[in-house]
C-alpha cells in the first residue's frame, strides 16, 4: 500500500471520528440547559419574570409551578386569577422569603417577610409538623380560601393539599394574617423575626394587600428541602400531564408564537 493511500485512510477516518465526537457532545444537555420541552417552557416563563433582583431560586420556581399546573388542571384553582405564592423556608426569616406571583402577567406583586412556627426554629425554620398543637410550619401545597375577620384582624383560611404534610390546617387553624413580630424593626432588636403558632404570618404594613391578592383559590407552596417532604409529597410524585391550552391560557402571548402551543398534544414529565 502506498504511502499517499494510507495517509488518506487515515484522514478519512480522522474525519469521521471528529464529526462523530462533535455530534456527541451536541447531543448531551449542557448544564443549566432543560431537559425536556416541558422544562423549557418552565425555565422561560422563569426568565419573562422581573423578580426586581431577589429571585426565587429555579429548583424551587419549577416545584412550585408543576404543583400550580397540577392544581390548575383539576379545576382546584381560580379561573380568573393565576396567581401563585411560594414560600422559601430555606432562608433566614431576616430575608424576604415569600413571594407573590403573577404568572399571566409575569409580574411579582410582593416580595415580603414570613413567619414561621415558633417551634420550628429561631432565625432558620428547621422542623415542620401536620400536628395540632405542634406550633410548628406545614410543608407543601395549599389552595387558599376565603377571608374572614378573627384576633388578628383580617385573615386567610388555607387548605392542605398533602395528605400527611398539611390536611390539618383547617384543624389547627393555620391561617395567612398580619402580625406586628414580622418586620424590619423586630429584626433589629431580636437579631431574627418573630415566630407565630405555625401560621405564616405577615407584616402588619402590607397584609390586607397580600391577602386580598391571594384568597380565593389561589395556589401556596411552602418550601424547605428537607428530605421527608421531598420523598413524601404527593403532588411533587405525580406525574403532571397537561394540556397545551392550560400552557397557553395560564402564560398567555408568552407562548403564542410558539407553534407546539397551538396543536392539541400534551406534555407529559
Amino acid at each position: 500500500m502506498k504511502p499517499t493511500f494510507k495517509i488518506r485512510i487515515f484522514s478519512t477516518y480522522f474525519f469521521i471520528l471528529l464529526f462523530s465526537s462533535n455530534f456527541l457532545i451536541a447531543s448531551v444537555p449542557q448544564k443549566g440547559e432543560p431537559l425536556n420541552l416541558l422544562e423549557s417552557y418552565f425555565h422561560r416563563v422563569y426568565e419573562s419574570i422581573d423578580f426586581h433582583g431577589n429571585q426565587v431560586k429555579y429548583e424551587i420556581f419549577e416545584k412550585g409551578l408543576k404543583g400550580f399546573l397540577l392544581l390548575k388542571s383539576k379545576g382546584e384553582l381560580s379561573a380568573e386569577k393565576d396567581i401563585i405564592t411560594i414560600i422559601d423556608f430555606s432562608q433566614t426569616s431576616k430575608n424576604n422569603r415569600l413571594w407573590v406571583i403573577d404568572l399571566k402577567n409575569r409580574k411579582v406583586l410582593f416580595n415580603s417577610l414570613v413567619a414561621h412556627g415558633r417551634n420550628t426554629g429561631n432565625e432558620f425554620a428547621r422542623n415542620f409538623s401536620n400536628i395540632p398543637q405542634s406550633f410548628q410550619s406545614s410543608l407543601g401545597f395549599y389552595v387558599t380560601g376565603d377571608t374572614y375577620h378573627g384576633k388578628h384582624g383580617l385573615s386567610l383560611y388555607l387548605n392542605g393539599k398533602e395528605k400527611g404534610i398539611n390536611d390539618n390546617a383547617k384543624n389547627r387553624a393555620i391561617v395567612m394574617h398580619g402580625a406586628d413580630y414580622v418586620s424590619r424593626d423586630f429584626i433589629s432588636r431580636y437579631g431574627r423575626l418573630g415566630r407565630s403558632l405555625g401560621c405564616p404570618a405577615v407584616p402588619m404594613t402590607n397584609y390586607k394587600q397580600i391577602i386580598g391578592s391571594i384568597s380565593n383559590k389561589t395556589c401556596l407552596f411552602i418550601y424547605h428541602p428537607t428530605s421527608i417532604y421531598q420523598r413524601t409529597s404527593s403532588i411533587l410524585k405525580e406525574e403532571l400531564s397537561i394540556t397545551s391550552a392550560l400552557i397557553k391560557n395560564v402564560f398567555g402571548n408568552l407562548f403564542s408564537n410558539v407553534d407546539v402551543v397551538a396543536r392539541d398534544d400534551e406534555f407529559t414529565e
